[in-house]
């Protein structure tokens, strides 16, 4: 009776695992499909770029609860519409304030000092001209008074990940699949900006972790978007035209070799003339120890650094021409994701691989590819 009983649990066992685990791997194919969908999106740079919300044609956005989109607020509108309510940041170029449009919580921005005001007016193009999934949504502007407006995140700038993720209403999400979705999404704008509809772009206001992590902003659903774009040169190799970050002397292990003095070592003062130039290759150098910060310490987070190693190896070549590019990156960071969550469903079958989540992102970046009109 006994070893009856037991052939029936058995078989009850089995039989209750095997559709468990056809929904696991289901879902891993599926998981593969938006994963190559989402490699083949990025290839797709010179089409028409629409906003991320619901397919704003170009100079239009809309936010939060919108229901339509409108067109880009001119100077009178942000003048007579726009009502600011407190400082909530300020850098050398801008004076960031919490606003209020039509009921809508937004970030207006003005210029600091006029000092800066060429580095503000590159922000505002490039602004107006990366419109994307992946940029930060631009609501309105006035050059002549000086001010922009854009679409407010409250979580605030990727400095604050940890103490986000502290929280209690986020600890659910302080794990390392989050994590290194939050990962992916840098070397994902990134590759966004090497090969933009404004030319090859390198984010030269990132000389060191803390100046790199304050130019994204954490949306609502954890994911970045790139916020501060004042100093973003263009690079084209084939006119030899490249780039330097600044006019002064860059030091430390965080920028890219190739952004240090070269003569250094022989004690030859720092010449702004003799600074050799370099390309959007510094970026690359600079994404091993982003990834490690947005990693931190949730287990499993181990294991992804194990997996990422080598690609990470490339990118800190000495010789920049031996770094991998961002998609390059990219490709291995989602790879990872459909391994880690393969192991997830051989190790637990009961589980749901978290990929499933991962439509949402792809819809993100695919908003790049829709080309309808508005009527």
């Amino acid at each position: 009776m006994q070893s009856t009983m037991g052939r029936r649990s058995g078989s009850s066992v089995v039989s209750h695992s095997i559709p468990v685990v056809s929904v696991c791997i289901a879902a891993l194919l599926l998981s593969n499909a938006i994963i190559y969908l989402y490699l083949d999106s990025v290839y797709q740079t010179d089409e028409q770029l629409v906003s991320p919300q619901m397919g704003c044609v170009p100079q239009h956005f809309k936010i939060s609860t919108m229901k339509n989109c409108t067109p880009w607020l001119q100077c009178s509108q942000i003048n007579s519409e726009v009502r600011k309510l407190k400082m909530i940041g300020q850098g050398a170029v801008k004076k960031v304030y919490l606003a209020e449009w039509r009921g809508q919580k937004v970030a207006l921005s003005k210029l600091a000092s006029m000092d800066y005001l060429e580095d503000f007016a590159h922000g505002l193009s490039m602004l107006q001209a990366l419109q994307g999934p992946q940029v930060v949504q631009l609501v309105g502007s006035c050059l002549e008074d000086q001010t922009l407006v854009t679409e407010h995140h409250p979580l605030g700038s990727l400095l604050n990940l940890d103490v986000v993720l502290a929280q209690e209403q986020h600890q659910q999400h302080n794990t390392w699949q989050i994590r290194l979705r939050l990962a992916t999404d840098y070397v994902s704008i990134l590759h966004y900006l090497h090969n933009s509809p404004a030319g090859r772009r390198v984010m030269c206001d990132s000389n060191s972790l803390e100046k790199t992590l304050s130019q994204f902003l954490l949306t609502n659903d954890f994911h970045l978007v790139v916020n501060d774009l004042d100093a973003l040169p263009e690079v084209d190799s084939s006119r030899g035209s490249f780039v330097k970050c600044g006019h002064r002397e860059l030091t430390g292990d965080f920028v890219a070799p190739e952004q240090l003095w070269p003569f250094r070592d022989s004690r030859k003062p720092f010449s702004d003339n003799l600074m050799p130039e370099y390309d959007e290759k510094t970026d690359i150098w600079k994404i091993p120890d982003v990834t490690w910060f947005l990693m931190g310490k949730v287990p499993g987070g181990d294991l992804v650094h194990f997996h990422l190693f080598q690609i990470h190896e490339e990118c800190k070549k000495e010789d920049p021409k031996l770094r991998p590019s961002a998609l390059d990156v990219l490709k291995v960071s989602q790879r990872l994701w459909v391994e880690e969550e393969l192991e997830v469903c051989r190790l637990r079958p009961g589980v749901i691989p978290s990929v499933l989540n991962f439509p949402a992102h792809l819809g993100r970046v695919r908003a790049r590819k829709i080309t309808t009109k508005q009527p």
